[in-house]
């Protein structure tokens, strides 16, 4: 029989382990443990290093709305076929086919959310891209990789910074930007 001083401290081992994760998940990302703090799974591969990397897409040609807008917004299957009428066939790989199947099917792609905020926060990204461009001198690109770290050498998108109240504070104390609550809580 284990002794009840064993057991207790596999039991204080465990309560310790299960409080480390969730302190890390409240103040940055998540032990990728469990598919905790994975990226999702897309229902098309899309490697960033061939759009952007390779082929030398920029950023707010497939997220039109990140200049002009709140949401970054993510590309339409009309969008896509954009350029993948032309590339397409046995020479390309099979994620093209696939999304010849929604275009054909009429199906809008379900992509899976990588970057999340609270509900009650609002991130307009107009005025970030406006900022650090003109302000800051940089490029879009530049400016996403402030949060989205750097996407396009990313085979698989996944969230590098926390974006946790703290993180954006910190920017915001950083780059001299309101830190007024109502700033960004509705």
């Amino acid at each position: 029989m284990i002794p009840l001083a064993i057991m207790g401290m596999v039991g204080m081992g465990i309560v310790l382990l299960v409080l480390i994760f969730v302190l890390r998940a409240w103040w940055t990302t998540p032990f990728n443990v469990l598919g905790f703090g994975a990226a999702p799974e897309q229902p098309i591969a899309f490697p960033h290093t061939v759009h952007v990397d390779e082929m030398g897409i920029a950023c707010e040609f497939c997220h039109r709305n990140v200049t002009t807008g709140e949401a970054a917004t993510v590309p339409s299957v009309e969008q896509c076929m954009f350029c993948h009428t032309t590339v397409q066939g046995e020479q390309a790989p099979p994620e093209v086919a696939k999304l010849v199947e929604y275009f054909e099917a009429g199906n809008p792609i379900n992509w899976g959310r990588v970057h999340r905020m609270p509900d009650h926060v609002q991130f307009v990204h107009e005025a970030h891209v406006r900022f650090f461009t003109q302000e800051k001198g940089f490029t879009v690109e530049e400016t996403c990789t402030v949060c989205h770290s750097k996407v396009r050498d990313m085979e698989v998108v996944e969230q590098k910074r926390s974006l946790k109240m703290g993180d954006c504070v910190d920017c915001h104390r950083d780059n001299n930007g309101p830190t007024d609550c109502a700033t960004c809580h509705y």
